[in-house]
């Protein structure tokens, strides 16, 4: 590793347990999980500090810094714009940004992963959804469906994120329902039948239940959470493509506002 390679850090605080990754070049070097869930303001700042320690590295030496941009929790997207946008005012930190749902998905993306993905008959789903909670009953939602690599670039569109999310036996993950607002039964009900489904994503910790029916499998636990290695390999691929983001325009993917109760003042 030469040392005009980057240094860059990746930031995963879109969803309850936070993360983040340190990379130079194409090497990612490690990756740190936040202790405890919904813990991202506390964590963030001693975690990157003691992975730049641990290479000798200082804060200005971080060339670029990839986050997860949503959907997700809001807070925590807002944690991580507000710090890329701080880091490129001051540093002039190049920014990539990726998808949330996409992070998800790309947890089953090697031969690893492959064995979680058996259905019933031992054979491989080709669709899967990933969900994270939304709340009043709703999920952040998005649809993949599992296509050779050929055929990825060759259905490739104009608005496509600038990645490819890798599936297992050299095919990619290929986002046929974009990001949406969806319940349980609707998701179900549309994308589970003859083609199983599978479900994964932090949306599932509380809401299990409700995506049990027939044509659904539930992937394991630990491929619900969104990962900073994940950002840092979608945000690599992004930054070498040169789709980095501005630092003044950029704002958090939140696909809803925020659920705001203003409380009325008692007039005397």
């Amino acid at each position: 590793m030469t040392m005009e390679e980057p240094l860059i850090l990746a930031v995963e605080t879109s969803s309850r347990v936070g993360s983040i990754a340190l990379a130079q070049g194409p090497l990612l070097l490690a990756e740190s999980t936040f202790s405890s869930p919904l813990q991202h303001s506390a964590e963030i700042f001693p975690a990157i500090s003691q992975l730049l320690k641990r290479f000798q590295f200082a804060p200005s030496d971080i060339a670029q810094i990839y986050i997860a941009i949503g959907p997700g929790s809001f807070t925590g997207l807002r944690i991580a714009v507000t710090m890329a946008k701080a880091m490129q005012l001051a540093n002039a930190t190049a920014i990539a940004t990726v998808n949330s749902l996409d992070v998800i998905v790309a947890n089953i993306g090697d031969a690893s992963s492959a064995i979680s993905l058996q259905d019933s008959d031992g054979s491989l789903l080709n669709r899967v959804a990933a969900v994270l909670d939304a709340k009043r009953g709703e999920f952040y939602a998005a649809v993949y469906e599992r296509v050779g690599r050929t055929k990825a670039m060759g259905q490739a569109a104009a608005g496509d994120e600038g990645y490819s999310i890798p599936a297992p036996q050299n095919c990619v993950w290929q986002k046929t329902l974009p990001d949406c607002l969806v319940t349980a039964d609707d998701l179900v009900r549309q994308f589970a039948g003859q083609t199983p489904l599978g479900v994964l994503g932090d949306g599932l910790l509380y809401h299990r239940d409700e995506f049990a029916a027939r044509g659904v499998h539930v992937l394991d636990e630990k491929y619900w959470s969104p990962k900073a290695s994940n950002v840092y390999h979608l945000g690599y691929q992004k930054a070498r493509a040169g789709l980095l983001a501005d630092a003044m325009p950029l704002t958090p993917f939140y696909l809803r506002g925020p659920h705001v109760t203003v409380k009325k003042s008692r007039i005397s």
